[in-house]
This record gives structure tokens, C-alpha cells and sequence, in this order.
């Protein structure tokens, strides 16, 4: 038996106005338990859908937010003895400045990181451009207040540790050039210590617990239902968009509190009244 919970007061803000801000997702989760995998099918779904597929949604991850690394860090690095899971190993003011132009929808850069050397690409860089939805995914998404308080939904993608740790070692073997032994030494000396430390008790954070990652279509399709109802509400209540009352401003007699297509009661327990005002949201789904 699983339970997938969304907590009172998450994701569902109380807004007095249009949000002149992107809506933005946090996505934690242990090393390898499919946040990637999350983010990805949360973007397919929303592309896909006829109404939606027009919205800009954009994925930051904390992979491209570690620091450099000194000489003496980088030879650790390259074997495989640097803990790339602790807070200090992230670049935590070019994080900052990024969720700060993000937030304003301005453009902004994350720089590429190349895993087999432990380093950036000089001169290299991923253009986010300004976006309705921003997913932002990482082992550590939800252990800084400053980056945490920035999210409108927060998401913890559970798997099991045995998942975890043989996903970790076909990506890192595939794709990072390791060795068995290297993947082995460095999870038991860093990665496990480190995801008990700063990454499992960030979860207590999360408005949605995702068991299984990526694999729980169920929980998947709730969430990205959700996202659709921000947008939809964002287009309807924008003075700049068209909406239901046609383009332009709302009309001086609408009131969201009382106009029926502001009232959502869909299954699965899930209950939207008057999303833009007021919000009680419980999701609980037995697997």
C-alpha cells in the first residue's frame, strides 16, 4: 500500500491578482530516482495537450549548479572521492541569481557541466528563456530556504535504494566513464551518507510524494491535471490574454468565487474551490 499526498495549502496559492511570475515546481529526490524521468513526462504531457501545448515550460537542473573545483578537489574528484552530494559542492549564488531571473521571467544562462571531468564547459552555456512553468530538479532542490520558498508545488520523487543505486551504476558506467568499484566506493564513503543527511529530511518539505518516480502514472497525471488548472486560470484572469469573456480584461461582474467554470471537483479525491482564492488540496491514492 502507497499513499501519494498533497498537503493543505501546497501548491495553491492565495493570489489576489494575476501572478506576474512563472509557476514553479521543485522536484527532489535521492540520487537516481527518476526526477529526470518526472520532469520529462510532466513536459510531454503538458506539450501534448491541445490546450496547453502552446505554454513555455522549462526544466533548471542543480547537475549544472556545482562549483569549480580546485586542484586538490579535483584530483578527489577524479577518484571518485569528492562528495558532490554535500550543499558546499553547488555554486549556491549562481543558483541564486538564476531562480532570481527566473522568477522575473528574464532570460538567463545555466552553464553545461561535463561529468567525466567534474567540470563546466568553458564558454558553454543552456538558454532559459522566459517561461509559464519552471521545473527545477535536483538531489538538494528542497534544502535551501531561499531556493525552497520560491516554489508554488514542491515534489519528492521516492525509489527504493536498491533501484536508486543500480540506476546510478548503468548511468554513471554508460555515460560518466566509471568504474564498479569507483560507483561502489563513492556511493557507501558520500552519496548514501549524503542523502540521509541533507536530501531524506528535505522530504518532510514536499507537498506530493512520488513513490516509484516516473513509473506512478497515476500521481504523474494528477500533477500535470494541477499544472493545466494553474495555466487555465493564469489564461482566463490575464488582462493581456484571451479568456473565456473573450480577449482583454475580465469584465467588471466576473466573479471567480462564484462563476461555475472556477469550481472543480474531479476524482480522486481532489477538489479545487476557486483555485485563484482559495485552495484545499488532498490527493491520497492507494497503490
Amino acid at each position: 500500500m502507497a499513499a501519494i499526498h498533497h498537503r493543505h495549502g501546497g501548491f495553491c496559492r492565495e493570489l489576489k491578482k494575476v501572478r506576474k511570475g512563472p509557476f514553479i515546481i521543485g522536484v527532489a529526490g535521492g540520487t537516481a530516482s527518476g526526477k529526470s524521468s518526472v520532469c520529462q513526462k510532466i513536459i510531454e504531457a503538458i506539450h501534448q495537450d491541445p490546450s496547453t501545448k502552446d505554454s513555455k515550460i522549462v526544466c533548471v537542473s542543480l547537475d549544472n549548479m556545482y562549483r569549480d573545483l580546485g586542484p586538490d578537489e579535483s584530483e578527489k574528484a577524479a577518484q571518485g572521492k569528492f562528495n558532490f552530494d554535500h550543499p558546499d559542492a553547488f555554486d549556491l549564488n549562481l543558483l541564486t541569481k538564476i531562480m532570481k531571473d527566473v522568477k522575473e521571467k528574464k532570460s538567463t544562462q545555466v552553464p553545461k557541466y561535463d561529468y567525466r571531468l567534474n567540470a563546466r564547459i568553458s564558454g558553454e552555456f543552456v538558454a532559459i528563456e522566459p517561461s509559464d512553468v519552471v521545473l527545477v530538479e535536483g538531489i538538494l532542490a528542497f534544502y535551501w530556504p531561499e531556493l525552497r520558498d520560491n516554489y508554488d508545488m514542491k515534489l519528492f520523487v521516492d525509489t527504493d535504494a536498491d533501484t536508486r543505486l543500480a540506476r546510478r551504476v548503468r548511468r554513471d558506467t554508460a555515460e560518466r566513464g566509471r568504474s564498479l568499484d569507483t560507483i561502489l566506493n563513492q556511493y557507501t564513503s558520500t552519496v548514501k551518507p549524503a542523502f540521509e543527511e541533507f536530501c531524506l529530511p528535505s522530504k518532510k518539505f514536499a507537498d506530493v510524494i512520488i513513490p516509484r518516480g516516473a513509473d506512478n502514472t497515476v500521481a504523474i497525471d494528477l500533477i500535470v491535471q494541477s499544472i493545466k488548472d494553474v495555466l487555465a486560470a493564469d489564461q482566463q484572469l490575464s488582462p493581456t490574454k484571451p479568456n473565456a469573456h473573450g480577449d482583454g480584461p475580465l469584465p467588471p461582474a466576473f466573479d471567480p468565487l462564484v462563476d461555475s467554470s472556477n469550481k472543480r471537483c474531479q476524482t480522486q479525491k481532489q477538489y479545487f474551490y476557486s483555485e485563484l482564492f482559495y485552495c484545499e488540496y488532498l490527493i491520497t491514492v492507494s497503490l
